[in-house]
């Protein structure tokens, strides 16, 4: 009955993980394409289990949201954010492959182009 068990743990983890695609799946942004929000959704359900909110509230949940908002807005839209920050980020999104990601020049370095 080992085929039974290992059929019956695979649905039940299978379940889960459709249980937590569905919960973060009301933290997306309705101007998210669907290349974001696969991307933010990973980061989300990655880090899900290390900012669930305590019993006494603490707003964790959003800390995550606005951490995976900075990243996805850094990786698409090219924003800037602290050094801190985007190290923090990023760390967190290590892994995580987004194909044809877009590519940013910054003020900075069109101003040293301009300056040469």
């Amino acid at each position: 009955m080992v085929g039974g068990e290992a059929a019956a743990a695979m649905e039940e983890l299978v379940s889960g993980v459709r249980q937590a695609a569905d919960f973060a799946e009301q933290f997306r942004s309705y101007s998210e394409s669907e290349k974001q929000w696969k991307a933010r959704m990973e980061f989300i359900l990655r880090h899900l289990p290390d900012y669930r909110d305590p019993p006494d509230g603490g707003g964790r949940l959003d800390q995550l949201l606005s951490l995976s908002m900075v990243w996805a807005n850094h990786l698409f839209l090219g924003c800037s954010y602290s050094k801190d920050l985007l190290d923090k980020v990023m760390e967190m999104a290590d892994g995580i492959e987004v194909e044809d990601v877009p590519q940013f020049t910054t003020r900075s370095e069109l101003m040293k182009k301009h300056q040469s």
